[in-house]
């Protein structure tokens, strides 16, 4: 999984290529990141778009709020990261790879994979497993300083 990953920051890398975008810091599999990157989470079409500098790297399924579930539209930086964190308010559901963005609702891993691409959650940006992991690791490499959750209808 890690050189799956290691390929997707090559051809981040590439896509980003204005510049100085993606220093890898030598012998430390780390990068220090010059770009910024935007995750746009469009509830109507049910997916998140990340782009690097402004240019579209990876569109993945998602599910957002459910009917009598609202998730907040609007422009957000995550707030806290959680490899692991349970829901306190949903009888301890896992929540893997979570990236908070607003009070309690964050991007997060789902095992309801099959539910993906329309709305089913309690109101966070729910994403596949590997899709989850590598947005996680993107917000750590990139910085929740460069990093955006824009959420629109």
């Amino acid at each position: 999984m890690y050189l799956e990953f290691e390929r997707k920051l090559i051809n981040i890398a590439a896509v980003a290529m204005s510049g100085a975008a993606l220093l890898l810091a030598p012998g430390h599999g780390t990068a220090q990141a010059a770009s910024k990157i935007v995750a746009r989470v469009s509830i109507g079409e049910q997916r998140m778009h990340v782009l690097v500098d402004g240019r579209t790297t990876f569109v993945w399924k998602v599910s957002t709020g459910g009917r009598g579930y609202v998730t907040p539209k609007g422009a957000f930086k995550p707030t806290r990261m959680h490899e692991m964190w349970y829901s306190k308010k949903y009888d301890n559901a896992p929540m893997p790879h979570s990236v908070f963005f607003n009070g309690g609702y964050a991007v997060h891993a789902t095992n309801q994979i099959s539910r993906l691409g329309r709305p089913a959650s309690h109101g966070c940006v729910r994403l596949h497993p590997d899709n989850a992991a590598d947005f996680y690791q993107l917000v750590q490499i990139f910085g929740p300083a460069n990093t955006s959750i824009v959420i629109v209808q």
